[in-house]
């Protein structure tokens, strides 16, 4: 058990087989200059050398804590850390990323002097494997336009955030029905509470990597945002949230799907996921939104559709081929976006 005084910041640091970099990470977090911090480090079941990394840094720096558990997923271990956190403030930190020297201070500097702000981002200079820079995220700083943006998109970048311990431990922490954007509910839950921003100064390097979660299963993502938008949706509407009932990522592809109220979404990616709408009359009806213009697309399941659309076109079944046709005209024709012109000039 952990004694002494508290802390002004707790960081969280999911940590899962990332020796090549969690070393930096943590090194970053150690040279803050808010020196008044905690770092739980969660060991989700690392076997690559990670472990003894982080125990090294923990008997050079008091400050930082290792949890050692089984391999169980980044939800469990972020829900880990907040309930071990013991500062007024949590923030987080992915163990293959870098928090610039001032980021702790600028963050618990911005909440502490807007108690109506609950979750704070910033900006990001994002870097490749070997710490290239490769570009900058800019992600809009202004707490009304992101409460309107959170309705279409994830506008907060995950590794960059600051909120007060209390506000994510009554909204319940992570939700495991929302896998790889568990953190794009949660902000949209926050929203509903209270106000977010972002800090328009670049205090985190984000790398981008073959091995980060957004490169792991697309389509999981896509439909997990998805879900997230139809929720945030019957909070404000209805005032209740339909997957509070979930207690893991839904099967799109399960008779109960059908049933619940996330069915619409459930016809769109079976035939995202290539069920042949011939046989599965669901999927059939999630194609088929999508040739009238019932369905809208945001940018990620726009590529996904493409790819589905050229797989067809591709297959050798006629029937699906001109489907597939029929309907990349009608997406070209409302959302003419690259991608889908890119997969035009193939199918014909």
């Amino acid at each position: 058990m952990t004694e002494g005084p508290a802390p002004a910041v707790s960081v969280v640091m999911p940590v899962y087989n990332s020796a090549r970099w969690v070393q930096g990470a943590v090194e970053s977090i150690r040279r803050q200059t808010l020196a008044s911090l905690e770092l739980i480090a969660i060991d989700d079941g690392s076997t690559d050398g990670s472990t003894q990394l982080l125990e090294q840094a923990a008997d050079d720096d008091r400050r930082v804590r290792v949890i050692r558990q089984p391999h169980r997923g980044i939800v469990e271990a972020m829900n880990r850390g907040l309930a071990e956190s013991r500062a007024p403030l949590l923030a987080r930190l992915d163990a293959d990323d870098l928090a610039h020297d001032t980021r702790l201070a600028r963050q618990a500097e911005f909440l502490n002097a807007r108690p109506e702000a609950g979750l704070v981002g910033t900006w990001a200079i994002e870097i490749d494997e070997a710490g290239r820079v490769r570009g900058r995220r800019t992600p809009e700083p202004d707490p009304q336009a992101l409460k309107q943006l959170l309705r279409r998109t994830n506008p907060i970048i995950h590794s960059a955030v600051m909120a007060r311990t209390d506000l994510l431990r009554r909204l319940g922490g992570y939700r495991p029905a929302f896998q790889t954007a568990e953190d794009y509910d949660l902000w949209c839950r926050a929203s509903d509470v209270t106000e977010i921003a972002n800090i328009p100064e670049f205090l985190v390097s984000y790398r981008v990597h073959g091995g980060g979660v957004s490169c792991g299963d697309p389509l999981r993502q896509a439909f997990s945002a998805r879900l997230t938008k139809r929720s945030a949706v019957a909070r404000r509407e209805q005032g209740i949230d339909p997957a509070e009932a979930l207690d893991g990522p839904p099967d799109w592809g399960s008779e109960a799907a059908v049933e619940a109220f996330y069915a619409a979404d459930a016809g769109l990616y079976r035939w995202l996921d290539g069920a042949d709408e011939t046989r599965d009359p669901v999927a059939w009806a999630g194609a088929r939104s999508l040739i009238d213009g019932t369905c809208e697309l945001d940018h990620a399941e726009r590529r996904l559709a493409a790819q589905a659309i050229w797989r067809r076109v591709r297959s050798g079944d006629r029937q699906a081929a001109a489907s597939a046709r029929e309907m990349l005209i009608q997406l070209c024709r409302r959302q003419p976006t690259t991608v889908l012109k890119a997969a035009w000039s193939l199918a014909i």
